[in-house]
């Protein structure tokens, strides 16, 4: 177990138990320890948890059991498989989705749309633990609508805002996270942190200006964590953030290298809707 405490908006080195670790409010972790613990969740997505802190993470956004938490772009599910079963009987976790079924019949045997559809079938093919779980569509630039204004106490994203900001859509993602969220709701962060200077196209994003858009919408941020930090990361690579662990797009080239440099350093941002 990695022993870690909140302190001024980042987490440092501890001798505290995570079972008494508290968010915020008081709420303790021990309910989320034994989802990340739990075998529900399948083995190459646990192994990666040195890198991903998912605990740390979650626990840094004040995650509650009884929270209604949107996740953007859940991919293949990594995070649902820790927030869906931790929300289950208390929450509501909403996966802003892929469109599973696009109007247009060439974008149905695309990526995104299979990749929508699978993990549709993976919601409903685990009801027992992640009880009502649903998604909404979510798939720039036909659909940005979240659900109801200030209907969430949650937004979370990870490592997706260089997608949305190669084609030029992040301001009105944020924006739309913005919009349904309640007043003082979380807008959770973690996405790759980039040199200054550099291009979405790498797929790292510049810290600096991913605060300010976010401020330029309405948000407010609260606090930053270095958890997801990697020093080892040197940004500079053949084929970007790409490059590194899990994806590993030259293959065996330079493989051991990148192994050990592992995956990419990620800024942790943590932004509270300000009251209206």
């Amino acid at each position: 177990m990695r022993n870690n405490m909140f302190v001024a908006g980042m987490f440092v080195g501890a001798t505290l138990s995570f079972n008494a670790l508290a968010h915020s409010d008081g709420h303790e972790t021990s309910g989320l320890q034994q989802v990340v613990d739990s075998d529900f969740r399948q083995d190459k997505n646990a192994s990666r948890d040195g890198f991903r802190h998912p605990l740390e993470t979650l626990t840094f956004f004040d995650i509650n059991p009884s929270d209604t938490v949107i996740e953007l772009w859940p991919g293949g599910g990594w995070y649902a498989e820790i927030l869906a079963p931790y929300l289950a009987d208390d929450g509501q976790y909403v996966a802003g989705n892929f469109d599973a079924n696009p109007a247009d019949v060439k974008q149905r045997e695309g990526y995104k749309a299979k990749a929508g559809k699978r993990f549709e079938t993976w919601l409903e093919d685990n009801r027992t633990q992640l009880g009502k779980a649903t998604t909404v569509t979510f798939d720039p630039p036909a659909h940005y609508k979240l659900g109801s204004d200030a209907s969430v106490d949650v937004v979370l994203t990870f490592r997706n805002l260089h997608n949305w900001a190669m084609k030029g859509q992040l301001q009105p993602v944020f924006e739309s996270a913005f919009r349904v969220l309640k007043s003082g709701g979380t807008f959770g962060v973690v996405e790759h942190r980039s040199k200054a200077g550099m291009d979405a196209k790498t797929g790292y994003m510049d810290e600096d200006k991913v605060i300010a858009l976010a401020e330029k919408v309405g948000f407010s941020l609260v606090a930053k964590s270095e958890i997801n930090a990697n020093n080892k990361d040197t940004k500079d690579h053949p084929q970007g953030v790409w490059t590194l662990p899990p994806s590993l797009a030259l293959e065996d080239l330079d493989k051991e290298k990148y192994l050990d440099i592992g995956e990419s350093d990620r800024m942790t941002l943590k932004f509270i809707k300000n009251s209206q």
